[in-house]
């Protein structure tokens, strides 16, 4: 299951890519991608600066309306209708439905409490590259990223924000689920998915930047 979501992830970052250098914009997809990721664009750790809380609000919002979150969700729906998860829920556009919904509504808990928790206790999940040289010591900090926020202070540790979002998304949807899958065992399950995902996503976006960057010089 992982893997196939790390294939959708791929996927839709070389979509959005080629499709804007196509279209000889690439900077909007660029854009729209780095926002779905929370990401601060090519900047490295060095480039770090506080967040204001209307940078946090505007992050928020933009999360809410991307694109790239929507093809997501329906590529990942599509995937769950194949695998027939969870199996109450029939075929069909009324099952599609359902799993797009439950997909969305995930997304949409674990990104509001990691909202109002970043933006309480002043963590910045935004993922700056780490600037480093090297192969395992770019994957290092890529891995690390995904557990770990700066503080105003430019110094990262453990995020309370993000990890309680990505448990609230699999503890809360429980309730709307059907019986094979709203135990705490499968909240469970689902939380530690949503933690690795990340971990591999972090490592997507430590490389993206060279990918995309002779892309955007190339449209100047």
């Amino acid at each position: 299951m992982a893997r196939g979501h790390v294939r959708i992830l791929v996927l839709l970052l070389t979509t959005a890519v080629g499709a804007a250098a196509q279209a000889n914009e690439p900077p909007k997809a660029v854009k729209a991608v780095f926002e779905y990721l929370t990401m601060a664009g090519s900047s490295t750790a060095k480039d770090f600066k506080p967040q204001s809380q209307a940078e946090r609000n505007r992050i928020y919002l933009r999360s809410l309306i991307n694109p790239v979150w929507y093809l997501k969700g329906a590529f990942s729906a599509a995937i769950d209708q194949w695998n027939d998860k969870p199996q109450e829920w029939e075929q069909g556009a009324s099952g599609y439905g359902k799993r797009f919904g439950n997909i969305m509504g995930q997304y949409a808990v674990q990104r509001t409490v990691t909202f109002g928790a970043e933006s309480l206790l002043h963590e910045d999940n935004r993922y700056f590259g780490s600037g480093k040289k090297g192969f395992w010591r770019r994957t290092g900090y890529a891995l690390s990223s995904s557990i770990l926020a700066r503080h105003d202070d430019g110094k990262r540790y453990p995020s309370v924000s993000l990890i309680s979002g990505f448990a609230a998304g699999a503890f809360v949807s429980r309730a709307w689920l059907p019986p094979s899958q709203n135990s705490p065992g499968d909240a469970a399950v689902s939380f530690g998915f949503t933690m690795g995902y990340n971990a591999l996503s972090c490592a997507v976006k430590e490389f993206l930047p060279d990918i995309v960057r002779p892309i955007t010089k190339r449209h100047k």
